[in-house]
């Protein structure tokens, strides 16, 4: 593809920055790229995409680095969009294994995007938001354990083994259960848990210890949520120079990684593939895919990391991952169907 002189440069700044996470300067460019142009020439038009907004001169350095706005440029209209042959081969990999779970085949995945990108990468499950409990079961182990079982209306489940209180019958524990059931039952995910804080003065009348039960079905929510979230590649957190000396900067990418919400909050727009780079005050940009699971449900694949990422991997890797899986997904419920 030709590009225009402006563009050339700023295209090899982004690139060079994104390679070396040193400002770059005239100087730089000549001794990395065959370029036809003088010293005077890429001086003239590095500060003329410093006016436009597209590249910024940090204060320390006579270099440049590319601001939001080139950031967004660059990734709009001067990657190569090109795949690169390791990770065909790593996802090609995983699908052809007919065997693996929809779960195995999504975590597989995000490992090798984390090994293939160094970034952080997450498997996020179908939004709970909307989701309701369907229904609660009480499985009886044997006189001292049973486990607590919950179930939504998407067929998920979740449970929580617990030691039946020496004080308590599994009959009395089975009465609370029938109460949970009669008053909770259409109740969304998210509020469950509170609701059956109110029930705690009702089930006081037919267990004492109801707490054991009480606190084994919140950990069982409790936990839904959490594994809704799987993180791979947070130690590469630590490689990144923009991490490296900022401690306060990685706690709060670490507090953002570990909260479905948050990052559900940071993915804008509602495309099949998204791209939030971070503002001025944020060394963080966000690419998200969705995939349309099995049983009507979309999940999403987010790879996190600096501003400064290779974005030209980076998003073919998950344009690729993306036709792959649904793909994957869609011969699966083909054969489930027959």
């Amino acid at each position: 593809m030709r590009y225009r002189r402006r563009e050339l440069i700023l295209k090899y700044t982004v690139e060079l920055f994104i390679k070396t996470a040193q400002p770059v300067g005239s100087k730089a460019l000549l001794e990395n790229y065959n370029l036809n142009f003088s010293s005077a020439t890429i001086r003239a038009e590095m500060n003329a995409l410093e006016q436009a907004g597209f590249l910024e001169k940090p204060h320390t350095s006579a270099g440049r680095v590319p601001s939001k706005k080139g950031y967004e440029f660059y990734v709009a209209n001067l990657r190569e969009r090109v795949v690169s042959d390791n990770i065909r081969h790593h996802i090609q990999t995983i699908v052809e294994e007919k065997t693996k779970s929809v779960e195995e085949v999504i975590n597989q995945t995000c490992e090798i995007l984390s090994q293939m990108t160094n970034l952080v990468s997450v498997a996020l499950g179908p939004n709970t938001s909307g989701e309701v409990l369907k229904s609660m079961h009480l499985v009886a182990l044997d006189k001292h354990t049973a486990t607590a079982i919950f179930v939504t209306n998407q067929g998920y489940v979740e449970h929580k083994t617990f030691i039946i209180p020496p004080n308590s019958s599994i009959e009395e524990i089975a009465k609370v259960v029938q109460i949970f059931n009669e008053r909770l039952i259409g109740t969304k995910i998210s509020e469950v848990s509170a609701k059956m804080e109110l029930l705690r003065p009702l089930l006081k009348e037919y267990v004492v210890e109801q707490e054991v039960l009480v606190n084994a079905f919140t950990e069982a929510f409790i936990r839904y949520a959490r594994d809704r979230l799987s993180l791979y590649g947070k130690e590469s957190l630590l490689e990144q120079p923009e991490f490296i000396n900022d401690s306060e900067k990685l706690r709060k990418l670490i507090a953002i990684l570990d909260d479905p919400q948050k990052l559900r909050q940071l993915i804008v727009g509602k495309e099949e593939l998204n791209i939030n780079i971070g503002d001025a005050d944020e060394d963080l940009s966000l690419i998200s895919a969705s995939i349309q699971l099995p049983g009507d449900q979309v999940g999403q694949i987010v790879l996190v990391g600096p501003k400064r990422m290779d974005y030209d991997n980076v998003l073919m890797a998950l344009e690729y991952v993306t036709d792959e899986l649904e793909k994957y997904f869609e011969i699966e419920r083909e054969i489930n169907d027959e």
